[in-house]
């Protein structure tokens, strides 16, 4: 969906990382970086809850640090000085932020941390300094997802003009990654590993709120939907509109309703916050009479949703496996 200037949160496999993307679509300056900072956790802590608790339900895992990472050669030229006054970047390689209580923030991580090593294993450097890029980031993140779930890591990092060694020790979470779009638009997407969520959401909306959507994008993720759509050979665009192709794309939509309530569940979020969502504000999300035939109207939504959560357990201690998991390596036809 729509572009946009992006920040991404990775959960790499579960791996809870978040990275700043290049500002070259607009410079923003001291305050507007921190204010984005805040927007940042509020989407790591919401997806960190929902990976971890379902990570049971997913195939795709790494660690879940709750360590929101990213790289000072994201950011544009331009922005970079207002960047390192916001989060230090003492290294290349830095801590945005950690999730409340989350492993990192457990282990004493803080952010504006520069990371030096995890793993014994050094944080790259830019290939060519002046570039805007992601290769560092993505390095970096590769080094922290090859991780194994629960065993100790240790983070070297600088704090202070010192540097000290801590050790994460961080549970499985599914595998996907997040981010934010910065735009005009309320829009939210899945293509299978990377979920985008439209900064506006975070202005209008609570976060149990902004979760209904998160976690109906992650529906989308579990359920192979973008890969499964590839192999029916549906035609993305105008032509999504139509025939098959609308009706593809409908089933998977109607699908992820479903089990984005169930993982809310699992996350002790309240499923219901999801029928209300839809009833109360679907018009602002699915353009109401313009809306698109790929998608279920607000209503329909809502009421599908509601019937699904009647049917879940109300002992909500014990997970609970949604039946459509049972259809994901099934052929959309």
């Amino acid at each position: 969906m729509g572009g946009g200037m992006k920040r991404s949160f990775l959960f790499a496999a579960g791996t809870l990382i978040a990275v700043a993307a290049p500002a070259s679509a607009q410079q923003i300056d001291a305050a507007g970086y921190e204010a984005l900072r805040g927007i940042d956790l509020r989407l790591a802590t919401i997806g960190h809850r929902l990976v971890t608790a379902n990570a049971p339900l997913c195939r795709d895992l790494q660690p879940a640090t709750g360590a929101v990472v990213h790289a000072i050669d994201q950011y544009d030229t331009g922005s970079r000085v207002a960047a390192r006054q916001v989060f230090a970047f003492t290294t290349t390689v830095s801590i945005e932020g950690v999730v409340p209580d989350g492993p990192a923030a457990k282990a004493g991580l803080l952010a504006n941390d520069g990371i030096v090593a995890v793993a014994d294993r050094p944080m790259p450097t830019p290939a060519d300094p002046k570039a805007t890029s992601a290769a560092t980031r993505d390095a970096a993140l590769a080094i922290i997802a090859a991780q194994p779930v629960g065993t100790p890591m240790r983070w070297r990092v600088s704090r202070g003009g010192a540097e000290r060694t801590l050790a994460v020790t961080a549970p499985a979470g599914c595998r996907s990654s997040f981010e934010v779009m910065l735009g005009p638009k309320m829009e939210a997407s899945s293509d299978g590993r990377v979920i985008q969520i439209g900064v506006r959401f975070f202005e209008r909306y609570t976060d149990e709120q902004v979760a209904a959507v998160v976690a109906h994008e992650l529906a989308h993720t579990i359920l192979r939907h973008r890969s499964r759509l590839e192999a029916a050979g549906v035609k993305w665009g105008l032509l999504a509109e139509f025939g098959r192709n609308g009706r593809l794309f409908r089933r998977t939509e109607e699908e992820a309703d479903l089990v984005g309530a169930a993982l809310m569940r699992n996350a002790g979020y309240d499923p219901q916050v999801a029928v209300q969502f839809w009833r109360d504000h679907g018009g602002d999300v699915d353009g109401g009479l313009f809306r698109s035939r790929t998608h279920p109207s607000s209503r329909a939504r809502a009421d599908a949703i509601a019937a699904e959560v009647a049917k879940m357990p109300a002992d909500r201690v014990t997970l609970y496996r949604p039946p459509l998991l049972d259809t994901r390596d099934q052929p959309l036809s």
